[in-house]
């Protein structure tokens, strides 16, 4: 049943990821001899080596996402990653309207948007380059209009092996790309290949269905138990006919909450691993600082002092603190791995949301009862104090005399 609920939750949470297109290898200009899909934004490249001069012929056929917008690949000559990327991105030229094509160098200033992304020559070797839409000159740029990126390159003797890396953003300051989105597909735009054979180095392993089980653990640990653990022990403590109960159930769910939230951090960490130079820093940070409070919150009942202890209301103050701040970090990180698994709009944020929405509503229900309570009980106690209501007893003897 969990596998049948985490295979929903992949469709819920990646409802538009498809089979791009075959790849081809002619164009209206040339023809060439190899093709390949790319994994992501349903690119692909097709290219002619020559062995003999180690000059690489290649096209990359990419989509935009924007009128207003770029799309650019580019080869990283040290490792598979972004930072060193020399790319060639293409756009819409703000003077003339044309699409021009210019080079780029990705610096790590650039990665960190310390400074604006400016055009300079690239140091791989690179013969000529041009762009083409189709449609030719009469193409106008629209979201998922096609273009066409060539390049002539002369690779080092003896290296057929290149870290291929594409993206597409929304837009262009002036002849400056901006950063392009940061879901978990645009981060996962690299490839490694050998130009020789054409074979694809095992850079990208599927990890969706992985995501996908972080996710749905860790939303399920952090973003529902975790509170429901919370609500148990406001609201059910005082009810003196549960006794103790009340508590077990509480460090039950807490307990389960933080077991199956720490697998579900123990993936997240795992996910890194696998994906060179894909970076969710706020998310990690958030969920590092989640897990040390669940860790915190786990260590304390090993330390509970007595209820006659005077460190007693020390220690209740801490677990409050410690345990609420984990609740609303919690919250906040699920939903910010909604937005880096790029499912912001998915039926998957739809049902957290509504599970959510349920437990608030019967927090809310749940409060109001309490201070209903809380207010009838202060003023039977304040009548009982002004002597005008008395026991049962009292009572009975007043209705005889």
């Amino acid at each position: 049943m969990f596998l049948v609920f985490v295979f929903l939750l992949q469709l819920c949470f990646f409802p538009h990821i498809g089979f791009s297109s075959h790849c081809t290898t002619e164009t209206s200009t040339k023809t060439f001899q190899k093709c390949m899909n790319l994994p992501t934004q349903q690119a692909s490249i097709a290219w002619t080596f020559y062995p003999h001069n180690s000059t690489l012929e290649v096209v990359f056929f990419g989509t935009f996402i924007s009128p207003s917008g770029w799309v650019g690949w580019g080869i990283n000559p040290t490792s598979p990653e972004m930072t060193g990327t020399r790319a060639l991105i293409a756009f819409s030229d703000p003077t003339t309207g044309q699409i021009v094509l210019l080079p780029y160098i990705l610096d790590p200033n650039v990665k960190l948007q310390k400074s604006p992304l400016l055009s300079r020559p690239l140091d791989i070797g690179l013969v000529s380059s041009t762009a083409a839409m189709y449609g030719g000159k009469m193409a106008t740029i629209h979201n998922g209009a096609p273009i066409q990126i060539y390049a002539t390159i002369k690779l080092e003797s003896n290296k057929t092996k290149i870290h291929l890396i594409w993206n597409r953003g929304l837009y262009v300051q002036g002849y400056s790309p901006t950063i392009h989105p940061t879901t978990s597909i645009d981060l996962s735009s690299i490839a490694t290949f050998d130009v020789l054979s054409g074979s694809s180095a095992p850079q990208h392993t599927d990890l969706t269905m992985l995501r996908v089980i972080h996710g749905t653990m860790n939303a399920i640990s952090w973003g529902i138990l975790l509170p429901m653990g919370a609500i148990t022990a406001r609201y059910f403590r005082p009810i003196q006919a549960l006794g103790p109960a009340w508590f077990y159930a509480h460090a039950g769910i807490q307990l389960f909450a933080f077991v199956l939230g720490t697998v579900g951090f123990a993936i997240g960490i795992r996910l890194g691993q696998l994906s060179p130079g894909v970076e969710y820093k706020l998310h990690r940070k958030l969920g590092i600082a989640v897990f040390c409070l669940g860790a915190l919150q786990t260590l304390a009942l090993l330390f509970r002092p007595d209820t006659r202890n005077k460190f007693r209301k020390y220690w209740k103050s801490y677990h409050h603190f410690v345990g609420y701040s984990c609740v609303v970090l919690g919250f906040v990180n699920v939903f910010q791995g909604f937005e880096v698994m790029g499912a912001s709009r998915s039926y998957a944020k739809l049902s957290y949301c509504l599970g959510l929405s349920t437990l608030i509503g019967v927090s809310i229900a749940l409060e109001v009862n309490s201070w209903v309570v809380f207010c009838r009980k202060s003023k039977e106690e304040k009548m009982r104090r002004e002597g005008l209501i008395g026991t049962s007893d009292k009572g009975s003897s007043g209705i005889h005399s």
